[in-house]
């Protein structure tokens, strides 16, 4: 299981006690939880769940074993929705650009994508990944960066190194030192394609 993958089976049961109303409804009516960085026990899975307000997000860990689907960000690359937004115009927008690239669809738009639960708005970002088990050129992310902020809405892309995650907007920019997510938390790098000491 990575980060983003969206995944089936969790229900109010596997919820913790403190868990609020809103996590138990959308744990009933049967929606997916995201995989989050983070670390979990055997056998289980680090997961949010997401309520319908934006500020509904709720840290939780499902049992591997009740786990009955899953659907990765690659595979949402080529779902239509009939709805009409800023964040689905984007994304077919984009296809062609990123063909033939190993991303996917996250956020807003890949739940939406995924499970057909209505979770974009008209402000909404589109959030997308890139798999880049290579380093990516900081020029190249600049030309790549230029391309995406040409779309009709906010493009949030991040880049998933083989250790951990970086946003596309952070390495094209001037720091020398960018922010790198992984199921340990966050650091500081100079390259996020190195293992760090």
């Amino acid at each position: 299981m990575n980060a983003h993958d969206l995944l089936w089976g969790m229900t109010p049961a596997h919820a913790p006690a403190d868990a609020p109303a809103w996590v138990l409804a959308a744990l009933a009516a049967g929606h997916p939880v995201v995989v989050r960085r983070a670390n979990a026990s055997p056998g289980e899975v680090a997961v949010g769940v997401r309520g319908r307000l934006r500020e509904q997000r709720f840290a939780a860990v499902m049992p591997m074993a009740a786990v009955q689907r899953r659907v990765v960000p690659e595979d949402l690359r080529g779902v239509i929705s009939p709805r009409d937004l800023p964040a689905l115009q984007a994304l077919a927008q984009l296809r062609p650009v990123l063909a033939g690239e190993s991303w996917g669809v996250t956020g807003s738009a890949g739940f939406e994508l995924a499970s057909g639960v209505e979770a974009l708005h008209a402000k909404s970002d589109l959030d997308l990944i890139l798999r880049t088990p290579e380093r990516l050129d900081r020029s190249d992310a600049e030309d790549l960066l230029a391309i995406l902020d040409t779309a009709v809405c906010a493009v949030d892309l991040q880049l998933q190194t083989p250790f951990g995650a970086v946003a596309l907007r952070e390495w094209a920019g001037g720091s020398r030192r960018v922010l790198l997510k992984n199921a340990s938390g966050a650091q500081l790098v100079l390259d996020p394609w190195q293992a760090v000491a």
